[in-house]
Parts: C-alpha cells; sequence; structure tokens
C-alpha cells in the first residue's frame, strides 16, 4: 500500500504546516483507521517511507516483561476499502484542523501587546468578530469604544491582550480601548520610536476621547514631539483616524516632577507648580484666562495629566491662588494658624458670625519656598 507524496506536500503548503506535521497526521489517520477496521488489534504504528510513499503497518503488543512490541502486518494493496478510505480522510481532518489551531496558537500566543489589523465579519450588541486572514479574533464589549461604529466589512486595528486555547482553536482577544493600542500605532507611524531614538514613557487615555502620550528623546538633536507629530502633522493625523478621531497630546517627558507636571497639562500654559511629595499633590497656578483649559471638560485634562504622571493635580487660578495666600497670611497674623496652617486655639471670642474661622478653613496652604 502507497501514498502520494506529492498529494501530502501540497496538503502542506495549502494549510501552510510541515510537511512532517502532514505525514504524522497521515500515519496516526491510516493506524487509527487500521485499529477500527481489526477488532483484534489494541494499538498500531503506521510508518510511511518519505521518499516512495511504502505504508507499513505494526501491530503492537506488550510482552511478558511489559515491554511494546512492534509485529509487522501485512497489508495488501487493497486494504481498508472504502471504509478505511472514509476513516482516514475523517481522521485525517481532525487532526489537521488541530495541528492548524497549535500552529495559530504558537503564532500569536507570544504576541500580547502586539498590533493586528483585520476586517470585521461579526457584529452585534455584545461582541465583534475580526477576521485576521489565518485566525479570528474577538473585540469584547469590554474592549470596545462605546463612540465608535464597527461595521462589517470595514477593516480596524486592535492590539491583542489575551490568547486562549479552546476546544474551537485559540481565543485571541483583542481591545481597541488599552492605552497600549495608542502607543502600538506610534511605534508603527514614528520611525524614530522604532529605531530606540524616541521612546514613550507614559500613556493616559479616554477611550474615545482623549489621550496623553508623554515621549523623551535619547538623541539632543532630535524634537521627540516634533518627531510624533510628524511632517505638517502626517503622522499624528494618522493615528487620530484609526482611532476615529480621538484626540492626542503629546507632551514632552522629564525627569523634574513640577516640569513633567506643568507639561502634562498642555495645551494650557502653566505659571508655576508647587510639590506637597508627602502626598504626592501637586499644586499648579494658571493664568486666569487658561484655568478652563487647564481643567479641561468635565475635568479631562486635569484628570489624565494626573494619570500620566502619578501625581494628584490641584489647579487654582493666579487670583484664586493670590487670595487664598493673603488669606492665609491674615490667620497666621491673627495667630489662629501656624506656618503650617494647622489651627492654633479657639476662634476669637469676638467673631459674632465665625466668618474668622470660616476664613481660616478656606485658607490655602502655604506654598513651598
Amino acid at each position: 500500500m502507497n501514498v502520494e507524496i506529492a498529494a501530502l506536500e501540497a496538503i502542506a503548503r495549502e494549510k501552510n504546516l510541515s510537511f512532517e506535521t502532514v505525514l504524522d497526521a497521515m500515519e496516526g489517520a491510516l493506524a487509527n483507521a487500521y485499529k477500527r477496521s481489526n477488532a483484534d488489534a489494541e494499538e498500531a504504528r503506521v510508518v510511511i517511507d518519505r521518499s516512495s510513499g511504502e505504508v507499513t503497518v505494526f501491530a503492537q503488543r506488550l510482552d511478558e516483561e511489559g515491554n511494546v512490541i512492534d509485529e509487522w502486518v501485512d497489508t495488501p494493496a487493497d486494504a481498508g476499502g472504502r471504509m478505511i478510505a472514509q476513516t482516514v480522510k475523517q481522521v485525517l481532518t481532525q487532526r489537521l484542523r488541530e495541528a492548524e489551531r497549535e500552529l495559530t496558537y504558537g503564532e500569536y500566543s507570544g504576541k500580547n501587546g502586539d498590533l493586528v489589523t483585520g476586517t470585521i465579519q461579526i457584529h452585534d450588541n455584545r461582541v465583534v468578530v475580526l477576521d485576521l486572514g489565518n485566525a479570528e479574533a474577538v473585540l469584547p464589549v469590554a474592549e470596545q469604544v462605546p463612540s465608535e461604529r464597527y461595521e462589517h466589512g470595514s477593516r480596524m486595528r486592535a492590539i491583542v491582550t489575551e490568547v486562549r486555547k479552546s476546544m474551537k482553536g485559540p481565543q485571541i482577544i483583542v481591545s481597541r480601548s488599552h492605552p497600549d493600542l495608542v502607543a502600538s500605532l506610534f511605534r508603527l507611524e514614528v520611525p524614530e520610536i522604532e529605531a530606540g531614538t524616541i521612546e514613550i514613557r507614559g500613556v493616559a487615555r479616554e477611550a474615545g476621547y482623549r489621550t496623553k502620550i508623554a515621549v523623551a528623546t535619547n538623541d539632543p538633536n532630535v524634537d521627540p514631539v516634533g518627531a510624533c507629530v510628524g511632517p505638517r502633522g502626517s503622522r499624528v493625523r494618522s493615528i487620530v483616524e484609526s482611532l476615529n478621531q480621538e484626540k492626542i497630546d503629546i507632551v514632552t517627558w522629564s525627569e523634574e516632577p513640577a516640569q513633567l507636571v506643568a507639561n502634562a497639562l498642555s495645551p494650557s500654559k502653566v505659571s508655576e507648580v508647587y510639590l506637597y511629595p508627602e502626598d504626592q499633590t501637586a499644586l499648579v497656578v494658571v493664568p486666569d484666562y487658561q484655568l478652563s483649559l487647564a481643567i479641561g471638560r468635565e475635568g479631562q485634562n486635569a484628570r489624565l495629566a494626573a494619570r500620566l504622571t502619578r501625581w494628584r493635580i490641584d489647579i487654582k487660578s493666579e487670583t484664586q491662588f493670590a487670595e487664598e495666600q493673603q488669606a492665609f497670611q491674615e490667620a497666621l497674623d491673627r495667630g489662629e494658624i501656624d506656618e503650617f496652617g494647622n489651627p492654633i486655639g479657639e476662634p476669637d471670642a469676638g467673631s459674632d458670625d465665625g466668618s474668622a474661622a470660616a476664613e481660616t478653613a478656606e485658607a490655602a496652604p502655604p506654598a513651598p519656598e
């Protein structure tokens, strides 16, 4: 009995599997078929000659000492007939499918954090399925961006967050909302990042609305922000389009916390930054006309800046800051508080409505020297 080596090689090419993998699957399928057609055969082993395709079948048994003994089985040219042929086809198909799944799992299992591009195949109220070409990826509800619409047939980029094994093959989980998606898009669009000249030091994101990304340069001749923006904004514009017009603030990373906080509040201008390391708080003073910009809509700009820098940020206008400092100094002069802002004694007995106490409570802590 012989098999066509050329046919097995064609299957290997079609399935993108190694020839040895296909050959092993064929040997296993023939062994399984032999066992099914021979009730007395408990185990069998099949060897296919790699050159001629000649099939040799060995029945396996245990000797008195428990060792596995191979016994050659005479297999005529018509061995198996139609029933065995069907069995071989079924088992071979199953084993090739399993080999493909293992190959796909091996390809994607080490790709957590990698960027993938796929075509939307299925979309319902809960899940989006992407066709990656050689595999499918699932975009769960938790990883979707609420403001995005996922239309069948459209192409989309996402980031791999997890690869799971299942009975139906590897399940590739991807995300559109993860901050690393933005970082991966910048690595794709900015060659200086891929080369290591520019480093991404931090990303803070509210998916679908706004992202802040901090970058640093290892070459003093390269402007990290300018490189990420690209000629006439071409690089960042491409990323914004990939994120469905999500706003992106690119800021310069600094090892100096005060400077980093000031940079992170871009696009607003900052007058002063006072740090209180004991509770990781930064008091930021901005020009009066910049206050709403620094805070952002519903506090978004300040919130993202805090995530990016890992400092709690308290923003005040120059007028607010001056008034609170004046109130603090007046309370200090009256002896109601000490130089650290701690209350001293009871409010003045002559105060009829507690206004001094209220004024003291609202006084800002002293700005560090």
